[in-house]
């Protein structure tokens, strides 16, 4: 096996697993495969998936090796080095994706990839120069999050997937104005402190953005929106957030800011916390996140979002006796019945076919409206991470340039300059 991948600090320390057994059935060939986790006891998608293929395919048995979900990419790098990595790879974080393909740890799938269905989405991510060596089994998008309970208080219509962000900003404002005069001291809407909330949209929804350009100068309408917004008390400021260590989920749960920008993920959060009392009860929705301008609003057209898929890839150093059942579960686990398991447990599958969103709003709690399913189901998502070698780099730097606005340490124009002077003398410059 080709061992290029980058240097790794510290020793494997992974757990085996067996999640779904079965003997070997006389005159049958049993195959073994092993799949790469974290948080085991957190995260049930792993063994649903073993479980849901092993039920098809009782002569595959499917083993998880759990890793520290911290640090997962320096130990099963590690194990890559070591040749002891599983068969199958999951691509927990996507900025990395682009040294486990080009660093020769896994396998050319582009032959799954192109039979993978339309309603998969996040597919495209995953190509290199023409190849592919992932496929998504999990694609979170980014939704506005809305509390009806606050619009209705504040006197302020809800979303209708028409928004712009011109009229986030008026709503977050008229949302604060409304709630103060009824006592409230909820805000109109809560961005988290990540860059995602800023750069994450700026990057997907204005036309020619390019993280690995060395030109940053489209995210300066965005940085003066959200300092507008906090200087109108319609958003806390980043030292509110860091200094008094906001979460969102509490700002959204315990009904503290009306709007809240966030991936889909935060579904099963808050059901979970409603029914633990970590989050009030109230009635909620998602819709759309607000667009660029209006060519990408309204229920007739497709709205622009952002997202990292999660991928399944096939171990380069795999036995050639198995890859043909490692290809047969990376294509199933990228289908619709491995998506309509997730959907069952409040995961967003990659594949969003309209069995998977009937499957995934059955479950209780979930929002059952149209305008809910219409954001969840349907947008072009784009992903956070484009597959670059300059895309680790990159992200660092323009994450102090999100920093030194939203402090205040920086102005906007020279926190840009500073962030492409440095991407074209050190990063991009490799």
């Amino acid at each position: 096996m080709n061992r290029k991948l980058m240097a790794v600090v510290g020793i494997a320390a992974a757990a085996t697993l067996a999640v779904a057994g079965c003997s070997k059935s006389s005159g049958s060939s049993h195959v073994e495969l092993t799949l790469s986790s974290w948080s085991l006891a957190q995260t049930p998608e792993f063994q649903k998936l073993a479980d849901g293929f092993h039920a098809l395919h009782p002569d595959v048995t499917i083993t998880l090796k759990e890793y520290d979900a911290n640090n997962y990419d320096t130990l099963l790098q590690a194990d890559l080095a070591a040749q002891s990595a599983p068969d199958i790879l999951t691509q927990k974080n996507f900025k990395n994706y682009y040294q486990y393909a080009t660093g020769g740890a896994l396998l050319d799938i582009s032959d799954v990839v192109a039979g993978l269905p339309d309603t998969t989405n996040g597919k495209a991510a995953f190509a290199i120069d023409g190849k592919s060596y992932g496929v998504p089994y999990r694609q979170d998008a980014w939704v506005l999050y809305y509390n009806k309970d606050l619009f209705d208080k504040a006197g302020v219509a809800y979303p209708d997937g028409s928004w712009t962000w011109d009229d986030y900003a008026a709503a977050a404002k008229a949302l604060t104005t409304g709630l103060k005069a009824k006592n409230s001291t909820a805000t109109g809407a809560y961005e988290h402190s990540w860059q995602s909330t800023i750069q994450g949209f700026a990057n997907a929804q204005t036309p020619g953005a390019d993280i690995t350009s060395g030109n940053y100068e489209y995210l300066k309408p965005w940085y003066q929106r959200a300092l507008d917004l906090q200087s109108a008390g319609a958003q806390p400021d980043l030292g509110t957030v860091t200094t008094n260590k906001l979460t969102y989920q509490a700002e959204f749960g315990k009904q503290q800011a009306a709007m809240m920008p966030m991936g889909t993920w935060y579904v099963a959060t808050i059901l979970a916390q409603q029914k633990t009392g970590d989050a009030d009860t109230f009635n909620w929705g998602m819709a759309p996140v607000p667009q660029y301008d209006n060519t990408t609003t309204g229920l007739d057209k497709t709205p622009v979002t952002f997202g990292d898929p999660t991928g399944l890839a096939i171990n380069a150093g795999i036995s050639n006796d198995k890859v043909a059942t490692a290809k047969e579960f990376l294509t199933w686990a990228a289908g619709p019945d491995a998506a309509k398991i997730l959907a069952g447990i409040g995961i967003t599958p990659a594949n969003t076919a309209d069995v998977v969103v009937q499957t995934y709003f059955a479950q209780a709690g979930v929002p059952g409206d149209d305008l809910s399913k219409f954001a969840w189901a349907k947008h072009d998502t784009k992903p956070e991470n484009p597959v670059s070698k300059y895309t680790v780099g990159v992200q660092n730097l323009l994450n102090a340039l999100h920093t030194a606005v939203l402090s205040g340490s920086e102005g906007i124009d020279a926190a840009i300059t500073d962030a492409q002077n440095q991407a074209k003398a050190t990063v991009l410059n490799q």
